[in-house]
């Protein structure tokens, strides 16, 4: 329904004769429907990879526009305080003690299960899975940034 009125939308747009207005018998035509197909959308609250920036309204037609930011490009610097503030968002980790180079079980006296919840939040953090054989092997901060680095392409 929304994409019709958007195509709509679009012809209209397209044709220099016709003007955006509500005296235009098109433009009235298709508001009715467009309005009546709103919805009103929600996302995660601190979501990351999607940012809603602001809803705007068309005025003549009612038809509701997302705007989408992208996140400045990724440094190892910035994936490393990323990588320490989820960690630190963790019930089972002091903050006090975690650094960059903690070992996970060693340092922090984690166990497996709880490693397996840390590369969980990671993928969801940063939006890709990470498999179960690579997983296993990332066992503290400094070699989780490495790893997001390399699968991310950063070399900085």
């Amino acid at each position: 329904m929304a994409a019709r009125v958007l195509q709509q939308c679009v012809r209209l747009l397209a044709r220099p004769s016709l003007r955006l207005s509500a005296a235009n018998p098109a433009v009235r035509a298709a508001a009715p429907a467009a309005v009546a197909a709103h919805r009103p959308l929600s996302f995660a609250v601190d979501s990351r990879r999607t940012r809603w920036l602001a809803q705007s309204r068309i005025p003549s037609v009612g038809v509701l526009c997302r705007q989408y930011g992208d996140l400045p490009p990724l440094t190892i610097e910035t994936i490393k305080e990323r990588v320490l503030y989820v960690l630190k968002l963790y019930d089972k980790i002091n903050p006090e003690k975690l650094q960059a180079s903690s070992h996970f079980m060693k340092d922090l006296g984690l166990d497996s299960l709880d490693q397996v919840e840390i590369i969980m939040a990671m993928e969801d953090e940063f939006g890709f899975e990470i498999p179960d054989a690579e997983a296993e092997k990332l066992m503290s901060p400094d070699e989780i940034v490495q790893y997001i680095a390399d699968k991310k392409d950063v070399y900085e």
